[in-house]
């Protein structure tokens, strides 16, 4: 499949050199390694199904999605009924050990889990929990010089009643099981509050371990060291956001390439926009890293806006991840999440009429909002400004009505267009939802009736965030409708756009909505 650039967000300037981030989408809490001349992305997933996204790089600056390593949560691995909104899987680890690439994750209500492969962009075994506990997260492996595996990982206050630790356990040789009790090796609570997210290393017969510390919008980056894999370890601050935009730097992955470069990746925390991915050159001083731009030779960087993109040897095309979907393969785009796990029976890739088709789910027990709803399908947004329209067509069993479909920006507050076949026939409004995850309920702000089952959808999203909505019946002329409407993040993720299809009733069968396709512009 040939990837198409993004109209809304190009990281690779074309000259040699790059802005940041690297990815202006919500791939929270990254980790990456490299084998050879490749680099393997992973991030956070939460409640989102197909979880634990692959995205792959040649040069850390272009990255395409190539897979997930969880197609859906399997029993041992699933907490609660429903959507289990920001849940489950938790800052993750990419490790490339003996032909094998691993993945470790903390699930904050069950423990750490692991997945393996020989190929990442292809099948990963399931899910082992390698040490149960409430509250373990953010877990990373250290397969060391001498055959012993270790593992860091950090404490969930919400869970374990304590956080601002870090601690380290042994595993099995084979990494699936861990040995024994976990010791603490790092207090955080007086200088270094809310550290979490460790990352494991070994250079110059140090233990390294990078963690962000301050919290995720406004803390920084320190790297701990012994000679001591259970320490004592020293500390230094090696990132802050200084004088910068660009806050709470921190969180990410230490790649070095083969021409001796060394680079960090980290996110930003920019509220509905999610936490997006950037790219800092680094260096070694004093068996120190230092992140970003040293100006003032403190030892402590700050992050850059630009630079010279990696130099890994020769120059690769422009990539981004899949954000526009014309609905003619025969499998679901990889940029599409559902919000729980998905049934087999809720969509059908027509990839003989190119369109993808939705059935409609009955709306779960208890349901008030759409915030309840696991079978919304959803993206990532994909850059501060852009645009996005929906071609799609309801077709409704006409036993019933209250069958509706539309496009949504879903947050902890939400806003649609709901395409629904009523007593009086198709009507579309705007609604809106304020506090949907406080038990909030919809609004309309405007309705019209429509003749036609074919509707384009329309929203443009600014970099405020805030969102306009318009809709068309011959993709001409867009008519504005309803209220403008201010995007907010989910629990733990950015805002996501998207769609879905719902039925009041349940019973033997219902209708559905063949969406021809969704593309995002500038």
């Amino acid at each position: 499949m040939v990837n198409e650039v993004s109209k809304a967000w190009v990281s690779d300037l074309g000259n040699g050199e790059y802005k940041n981030p690297v990815l202006y989408a919500d791939y929270s809490d990254p980790d990456v390694c490299r084998v050879g001349d490749d680099f393997y992305m992973t991030a956070s997933s939460f409640n989102c199904i197909p979880g634990l996204p692959i995205l792959h790089s040649k040069d850390l600056v272009n990255w395409t999605i190539v897979g997930h390593a969880i197609g859906r949560m399997p029993e041992n691995a699933i907490f609660g009924d429903g959507v289990n909104h920001g849940g489950n899987v938790w800052a993750p680890s990419i490790r490339y050990h003996k032909g094998e690439f691993y993945i470790y994750y903390g699930d904050p209500d069950l423990g750490i889990f692991m997945t393996k492969t020989k190929d990442p962009c292809r099948e990963w075994e399931p899910l082992v929990l390698v040490k149960e506990g409430k509250g373990l997260i953010d877990a990373c492996p250290l397969f060391d010089d001498n055959g012993d595996v270790y593992l860091t990982h950090g404490y969930a206050g919400s869970r374990a009643g304590i956080k601002s630790l870090l601690a380290v356990t042994r595993l099995t040789p084979d990494g699936k099981k861990a040995e024994g009790e976990s010791k603490i090796i790092y207090d955080g609570h007086d200088i270094d509050p809310t550290i979490e997210g460790p990352k494991f290393y070994k250079r110059n017969g140090y233990y390294y371990i990078f963690a962000p510390a301050g919290g995720v919008a406004t803390g920084w980056q320190l790297a701990m060291r012994s000679k001591d894999i259970f320490g004592p370890y020293e500390r230094k601050v090696v990132m802050d956001q200084g004088k910068t935009e660009v806050n709470g730097p921190h969180q990410g992955a230490w790649v070095d390439i083969p021409t001796g470069e060394d680079w960090f990746l980290h996110f930003q925390d920019v509220g509905a926009f999610g936490r997006i991915t950037h790219l800092q050159p680094m260096v070694w001083k004093n068996d120190w890293p230092v992140i970003g731009e040293d100006k003032d030779g403190d030892g402590c960087g700050n992050p850059v806006l630009t630079d010279k993109k990696p130099n890994v040897g020769k120059t690769y095309p422009i990539a981004t991840p899949a954000e526009s979907d014309e609905f003619n393969t025969n499998s679901l785009g990889l940029q599409w999440q559902w919000h729980a796990n998905p049934e087999s029976w809720w969509y059908f890739t027509n990839q003989e009429k190119g369109y993808l088709s939705l059935y409609s789910v009955p709306n779960p027990d208890n349901y008030q909002s759409l915030w309840d709803v696991p079978n919304l399908l959803l993206q990532k947004i994909p850059a501060p400004n852009f645009t996005a329209t929906i071609k799609l067509a309801l077709k409704p069993d006409l036993r019933f009505t209250g069958e509706r479909t539309g496009l949504i920006v879903m947050g902890l507050d939400y806003a649609l267009l709901s395409f629904e076949n009523t007593e009086t026939g198709f009507t579309l409004s705007q609604v809106e939802c304020q506090k949907a995850d406080k038990g909030g309920m919809e609004k309309i702000n405007a309705s019209v009736p429509l003749k036609d089952a074919t509707v384009y959808l329309r929203v443009k999203v600014n970099p405020d965030a805030s969102c306009s909505f318009s809709y068309s019946t011959d993709d001409k002329k867009y008519t504005p409708l309803g209220n403008r409407f201010m995007a907010k993040e989910g629990r733990w993720i950015g805002a996501k756009i998207g769609t879905f299809c719902s039925r009041p009733l349940k019973g033997n069968d219902g209708g559905r909505v063949d969406i021809d396709w969704l593309r995002i512009s500038k």
